[in-house]
């Protein structure tokens, strides 16, 4: 007879902790403004996030330093270019990013921060750019070779 009421508290626990619902961490998909988004309105306004180069060689490293560089970029689009998030493939490279809106013309940098602490090799590891633009992830890539 306890096994039933322990399986109504345990579902009524697990169903309120999937609640993922909170207003501070939900986007507006109106601020995206991307075509594909959910409120369906289309001002012809859209985003192009336009690289100078995807690619950099840090050529050689010596293990243990931390070296950087910034990707150029430019909104060469209509509509203001929001960068959502810069996911890197390993936690030895770290992305900086504008939070802010970049108006049509306006350019920007996307830094990364490659540490080679350990890293003794060749390497080559790519960074997502989540955006407002189609498509909306675009790869950037570090590569190089860490010597002792």
């Amino acid at each position: 007879m306890r096994i039933i009421p322990l399986f109504f508290i345990s579902l009524i626990l697990i169903s309120s902790s999937c609640n993922n619902s909170n207003p501070d961490t939900e986007i507006n998909p109106d601020l995206i403004n991307n075509p594909a988004t959910a409120s369906g309105k289309n001002n012809n306004k859209q985003a192009v996030l336009t690289f100078r180069t995807e690619t950099h060689d840090f050529e050689r490293v010596i293990e243990g330093a931390k070296v950087s560089y910034a990707f150029k970029f430019t909104n060469t689009g209509t509509g203001d270019l929001i960068i959502n998030n810069c996911v890197p493939s390993c936690g030895c490279t770290v992305p900086e990013f504008p939070k802010q809106p970049i108006k049509p013309g306006e350019s920007e940098f996307i830094k990364i921060i490659f540490d080679s602490k350990g890293r003794e090799g060749i390497f080559e590891k790519n960074i997502s750019v989540y955006s407002n633009t189609i498509p909306n992830v675009r790869q950037l890539y570090i590569k190089g070779k860490v010597i002792k």
